[in-house]
């Protein structure tokens, strides 16, 4: 167990492409192992609280989902001495429960993505697995959830989460599947930055937006104008769900499962 240092990070997803109330003292380039992050991390602060900031499809929104080189961002954020990490993501919604201007919370996953680099073990030769039975930190998602609540802001408090290979939508097939599976939410992004934040010891949270009905649904068809515009109503929300719940993270405790050696 181990308190969070006065660095927070956070990834940017779909439309996130810049943290606002965020103060940037510096943007650095850096490398790791695996190879370069989607963006630059933009360093700064909120209110003197540390914040690490790195946009998940690239500064210009140019890398598609099965691109990304989620490794090189989770590790970037990792070296940068955060240990606690918020994430936005825009979702589908798959249950009427999840309609467009939905703000949730997701705590479990579903992983349908395939060939994407998933894993760093093994690392420096030595095999591990981790414990994903709860994929998102529990006490972080506590956190957004009454940060939301001080707000007056309405949120989900739990979903399933789909998380597809893209970067083509869904068939309104395999989104039957998906419900008949659990899933009430269908993303792109969710594995396996989840899965890899959890290997390197970093508690990790999502926040995300649903900004369409999936495939399917409801006889409606997925309309570009109609995500814009629901993101533009409701992306302040999250935004200031999201500053808020960094100025409440000095004094929160990290404890997430330890990786189980071979």
């Amino acid at each position: 167990m181990s308190a969070v240092s006065s660095t927070v990070g956070v990834i940017g997803g779909s439309g996130f492409t810049e943290l606002r109330d965020l103060e940037v003292r510096q943007t650095n380039e850096v490398t790791t192992p695996y190879g370069k992050p989607s963006s630059p991390l933009s360093h700064g602060r909120i209110d003197n609280h540390e914040v690490v900031f790195i946009a998940r499809h690239g500064s210009r929104h140019d890398i598609a989902p099965h691109q990304i080189n989620y490794r090189a961002n989770v590790w970037a954020l990792k070296r940068s001495g955060v240990q606690a990490v918020l994430a936005t993501a825009t979702v589908g919604g798959i249950d009427s429960v999840y309609h467009p201007g939905t703000i949730l919370i997701p705590d479990q996953i579903l992983d349908y993505t395939h060939s994407r680099e998933h894993t760093f073990s093994p690392l420096d030769g030595d095999l591990f697995h981790i414990d994903f039975t709860q994929p998102y930190c529990d006490s972080l998602r506590s956190k957004l959830i009454q940060t939301a609540e001080q707000l007056g802001i309405d949120v989900v408090p739990r979903a399933t989460y789909a998380a597809t290979q893209g970067p083509r939508f869904e068939s309104a097939a395999e989104i039957t599947r998906y419900a008949r599976d659990g899933a009430q939410v269908v993303g792109m992004t969710a594995m396996p930055e989840a899965s890899l934040a959890r290997e390197v010891g970093l508690c990790y949270a999502t926040v995300a937006l649903v900004v369409n009905y999936a495939a399917g649904r409801f006889d409606l068809q997925i309309n570009a104008e109609e995500i814009k515009h629901t993101y533009q109503h409701s992306a302040q929300q999250v935004w200031a769900i999201l500053a808020k719940t960094v100025l409440s993270l000095a004094d929160f405790e990290c404890r997430p499962p330890p990786p189980i050696r071979a």
